[in-house]
């Protein structure tokens, strides 16, 4: 496994990959890492629902995203594992902790050499007109909603990582 600053400063949101797939070591591997992820109050709010390719809710998912209209690519770029985190509707901070949770989750998935994009686009069709299916559907716990998706795998495609502007985009008081 790499090293985490290394794993920063190479990921990139990988969006081709190979048809092999996920060893379930790997997963678990990177569901733990979110499962590692603090949290506010430490209150361990989210869930992640592990979706393999050919699982139909994918393909559902798509559709509802597209309104029934076929995309160039799907939304996951055909990668072998989407996980869906989910969190307490009602807690005001799952947003967040979500967000750090796929954060956690990406860094793994690069310190173990995979690819992984971070998914943000389905987020009205799962929680649009069809959430309660949807919630059912990912066995969300009961009073959790989307909030982030990952999709993971080996990556069949490349390119340079982001580049950034400290002089524009930090401030130092």
């Amino acid at each position: 496994m790499s090293d985490v600053f290394e794993a920063m400063a190479n990921r990139f949101s990988t969006r081709g990959y190979t048809e092999e797939k996920l060893t379930k070591d790997e997963i678990g591997t990177i569901v733990k890492a979110g499962l590692q992820a603090p949290t506010a109050t430490n209150r361990q709010e989210i869930h992640i629902t592990v979706i393999e390719k050919g699982n139909p809710v994918l393909a559902e998912i798509e559709d509802a995203r597209n309104g029934g209209k076929t995309a160039p690519v799907n939304f996951y770029y055909n990668a072998p594992v989407v996980m869906i985190v989910s969190g307490e509707t009602a807690f005001h901070w799952s947003s967040v902790d979500a967000g750090i949770a796929v954060e956690n989750m990406a860094l793994a998935a690069e310190g173990l050499g995979l690819g992984n994009v971070i998914i943000g686009c389905i987020r009205d069709a799962l929680t649009g007109p069809k959430k309660d299916y949807f919630a059912k559907a990912l066995h969300y716990p009961e009073g959790y909603e989307y909030k982030i998706a990952i999709a993971v795998g080996h990556k069949a495609s490349g390119k340079e990582p982001h580049t950034y502007d400290w002089d524009s985009q930090v401030t130092m008081l």
